[in-house]
């Protein structure tokens, strides 16, 4: 018994570092934004700081974040799809190694990465220097939507390929090959077999492209030239470049909705995953 009893304790000493580390790194920050985003510069409660999205300027850069993340979204959608595809036809072994070598420039800093198409794409970059040669007309895509959504896709593509994947190759194969020995075509097998297998991982790729796309600041502030304001740029010069903490709370925690709707889609189709699986 007093085994049994020290090993439980043994036990609670080895979680309590992730307790600290939740408690300290998650949901301390979680309450100070909430405090900050309710109360004004006197710590009067207000909802002020929420109701601000409604102004014209929150919400023009607001729709303009919707927008261009729901464009990279779906367009990564449509990459990863055929990709996750042919992935699995190609076995698990070769399948998981394209995988690695698809997912191994995302080990370099998220920065770098950026900043490196800003190099590719400014007026003398790499990619106009090329096209010069050729004699052909230069691009003029930095600073524009077109350049955010480029940093989108190519940043969060992998978020939509991997769960995709992961779902794909679960379906087993012989499935598939029920359906066809029943006289489906691939088409007919594409629509009432794999695709609806596979949603699961479809709304977790849309989740996890969505959301860091629709919060970001970094990919509009480089190879936007911070001309084009998206909501996450709004909420950072909130805080780093005024005082306005409050202010850049209350927005924040507009935008955690969006954050909590997602989770809840992530747990409802992981649950039917389990289910299906």
């Amino acid at each position: 018994m007093n085994n049994f009893l020290s090993k439980i304790k043994s036990r609670k000493i080895l979680v309590f570092p992730y307790v600290f580390w939740i408690l300290g790194f998650t949901v301390v920050p979680l309450i100070l934004i909430v405090i900050y985003g309710l109360t004004d510069k006197n710590g009067v409660l207000t909802f002020e700081n929420i109701t601000s999205m409604g102004t014209y300027e929150h919400m023009k850069a607001l729709i303009l974040s919707l927008l261009l993340s729901l464009i990279s979204t779906l367009i990564c959608l449509l990459l990863a799809y055929p990709l996750a595809l042919i992935l699995k036809k190609r076995g698990a072994g070769a399948g998981r190694f394209i995988v690695f070598i698809f997912v191994l420039p995302m080990w370099m800093n998220f920065l770098l990465r950026t900043l490196a198409w800003q190099t590719l794409l400014e007026k003398n970059g790499i990619i106009n220097g090329i096209l010069s040669l050729f004699t052909l007309p230069g691009i003029a895509v930095i600073n524009t939507n077109y350049a955010i959504i480029l940093g989108m896709v190519y940043n969060f593509l992998p978020f939509m390929v991997l769960p995709i994947y992961n779902v794909l190759v679960k379906i087993d194969d012989n499935v598939v090959n029920a359906a066809r020995d029943l006289g489906a075509s691939r088409r007919q097998t594409f629509f009432h077999i794999l695709l609806p297998l596979s949603i699961p991982g479809i709304v977790s790729g849309i989740t996890m492209v969505f959301v860091p796309a629709l919060t970001t600041f970094v990919i509009s502030n480089i190879l936007g030239g911070a001309k084009i304001l998206l909501i996450g740029n709004v909420i950072e010069q909130e805080f780093t470049r005024g005082s306005g903490w409050h202010l850049g709370a209350g927005l924040s925690l507009v935008m955690m909705v969006f954050i909590f709707i997602s989770m809840a889609l992530i747990a409802k189709y992981d649950s039917q995953e389990g289910r299906t699986f």
